[in-house]
C-alpha cells in the first residue's frame, strides 16, 4: 500500500474517522433542539427536507454544545477519546477537569470543533457513499436510468454514462480525502485546546521533582542504614568465625553486636519503607543523630574488628537537628567504607570538630597495607566521580555521591580522594543554616 492510499485508507485514518462519526453522534441531540428552534421561526413543516434548514438547526446547537462543554468530565473523556482514535501522545492531553477560564474556553472551543466538524463529515460519509455507489453501477443496471429513478437527465448521454462509475470512484476517495484531512487537523490542534496549561506544566514538573527528591532521600537512607549494617555484620561474623574455638568472649561480644545492629536496622528500614506504601504512615523509629547514637555507632563498628581512633571537640547536643542527623549518616557512610575497603587490619581516624561556623568532619584510613590497596583505588576513583559529577563505576561510587548530596542540601561542601597514602574524606557543614 502506498504512502497515500495509507494516509486515506490507513489504520490511523481508519480511527480518525471514526472519532469524527462519534463527533457527529454527539452533535445529533443539538441539532434536534436547534430544529426546534429554527422550525417555529421558519415555519417549515418538514424541516429534514430542506438542507438549509438542517445547516440553520446545527448552527443554532452548536453554541449549546459549547455550554454544555463546561461539564467537568468533558475535558477527562475527550482526551482520552483522541489519545486512543486520534494517535495523539498522552503527555500532550489533560485528563483533568478544567478549572480556569483559559481551559475551559479551550475546552469549549474543542469540543464545538470536534462536534462541528464531525456532525459535516458524518453527514457527508450518509449521503456521499450511496449516490457515488449508484453511479458506479449506473451503466450496468438499466433501471437506475429510468426516468422515475429522480437521476439528472445528463447521464441519459452515453458518454455520462461512460464517466458515471469514473465519478462515483472520484466521489469515494474525496470523502476519505476529507475524513483523513479534517482528522489530521483534529489531531493537530487537539494539543493545543486539550493540553494542560503552562501552570499545569509547571505544577506538574513541581511535583515530579519533588517526588523525585523524595526518591533519592528514600534511596540514601537505605544505602546508608543498611549498607552499613551489611557491612558491619559481615565482618562481625567473619571475626566471630574466625575466633570461633580460641576466643568465646569476643564471638559472644560480636553475636551481641550483630543483632543490636540488626535490631537498630530493621526499624530504620521499617520507617523507610512506611513511606513508600500507599496509605502507610511513616514509620516511627526517630532517625538517628549524632547526638544520640554517635557512641553507639563507634560500638558496633569496632565489634567488627575495626579500629576507630576518635577526637570529637564539638558538642553534638548544641548541633541543630537537621544538622546532627546528616553528620550522623555521613560518619556512617565515612565508617562503611572503612569497613569494605579497608577491612580490620588498619586504623580509621575520625576527627569531629566546629571552625570558622561550620562543623567538619573527617574520616581517614591507610590504603597502603593489606586490603586496603585495592579499595583505597576503587574508593578514590568512586570519590573523583563525585567530586567531579561523572558517573561512578558500575558497583560503586554510590555512598560518596550521598553524602556529596546531603552535604550540598545543607549548603556545605564534601571531598573524598587519596592523599598520599591516606585515604580521606573531608565534609564541611555550616551551623548558620539548615537548608
Amino acid at each position: 500500500m502506498t504512502a497515500a492510499a495509507r494516509s486515506l485508507f490507513g489504520r490511523r485514518a481508519r480511527l480518525r474517522w471514526i472519532h469524527l462519526i462519534l463527533g457527529g453522534a454527539l452533535a445529533m441531540p443539538y441539532v434536534l433542539v436547534g430544529s426546534v428552534v429554527v422550525g417555529p421561526i421558519t415555519g417549515a413543516d418538514n424541516l429534514f427536507g430542506s438542507l438549509t434548514l438542517q445547516l440553520a438547526a446545527f448552527a443554532v446547537g452548536l453554541p449549546l454544545a459549547a455550554v454544555s462543554s463546561l461539564f467537568p468530565l468533558t475535558r477527562p473523556l475527550e482526551s482520552g477519546v483522541v489519545r486512543s482514535l486520534c494517535g495523539v501522545d498522552a503527555d500532550l492531553l489533560a485528563y483533568g477537569p478544567a478549572r480556569t477560564k483559559g481551559e475551559k474556553g479551550r475546552t469549549a472551543a474543542w469540543f464545538t470543533l470536534h462536534l462541528g466538524v464531525g456532525g459535516i463529515v458524518a453527514g457527508m460519509s450518509l449521503a456521499v457513499p450511496p449516490f457515488a455507489a449508484a453511479l458506479i453501477v449506473l451503466p450496468f443496471v438499466p433501471a437506475l436510468r429510468d426516468d422515475g429513478a429522480g437521476l439528472p437527465g445528463v447521464l441519459g448521454h452515453a458518454w455520462a454514462l461512460a464517466l458515471a462509475p469514473v465519478a462515483g470512484g472520484v466521489m469515494l476517495v474525496a470523502l476519505a480525502g476529507c475524513a483523513a484531512g479534517c482528522g489530521a487537523l483534529l489531531a493537530r490542534w487537539a494539543p493545543a485546546l486539550l493540553g494542560p496549561s503552562a501552570e499545569d506544566r509547571v505544577a506538574a514538573a513541581e511535583a515530579r521533582a519533588a517526588d523525585l527528591a523524595v526518591r533519592n532521600r528514600l534511596a540514601r537512607e537505605l544505602h546508608d542504614s543498611v549498607g552499613h549494617a551489611l557491612s558491619a555484620v559481615t565482618l562481625q561474623a567473619s571475626a566471630a568465625r574466625r575466633l570461633l574455638d580460641s576466643d568465646p568472649e569476643f564471638v559472644r561480644e560480636a553475636l551481641a553486636a550483630i543483632e543490636d545492629t540488626t535490631r537498630r536496622t530493621v526499624g530504620e528500614l521499617d520507617a523507610v519503607l512506611g513511606v513508600l506504601r500507599d496509605g502507610d504512615a511513616p514509620g516511627t523509629a526517630p532517625a538517628p543523630t549524632l547526638a544520640a547514637d554517635l557512641d553507639g555507632l563507634l560500638d558496633r563498628t569496632r565489634a567488627g574488628g575495626l579500629h576507630v581512633s576518635v577526637t570529637v571537640t564539638a558538642d553534638p547536643r548544641a548541633l541543630p537537628p537537621p544538622v546532627s542527623r546528616e553528620a550522623y549518616r555521613i560518619v556512617q557512610e565515612g565508617l562503611s567504607n572503612a569497613l569494605r575497603h579497608a577491612g580490620g587490619q588498619v586504623t580509621v581516624t575520625l576527627r569531629v570538630d566546629v571552625r570558622d561556623g561550620h562543623l567538619r568532619i573527617t574520616v581517614e584510613n591507610p590504603v597502603g597495607e593489606a586490603g586496603g590497596e585495592a579499595g583505597g583505588e576503587a574508593g578514590g576513583e568512586a570519590g573523583g566521580a563525585a567530586r567531579s559529577g561523572a558517573a561512578p563505576r558500575p558497583g560503586g561510587g554510590h555512598g560518596l555521591r550521598g553524602v556529596a548530596d546531603r552535604a550540598r542540601l545543607l549548603g556545605g561542601t564534601a571531598e573524598a580522594g587519596p592523599v598520599g597514602r591516606t585515604w580521606r574524606l573531608h565534609v564541611r557543614l555550616p551551623l548558620g543554616r539548615t537548608a
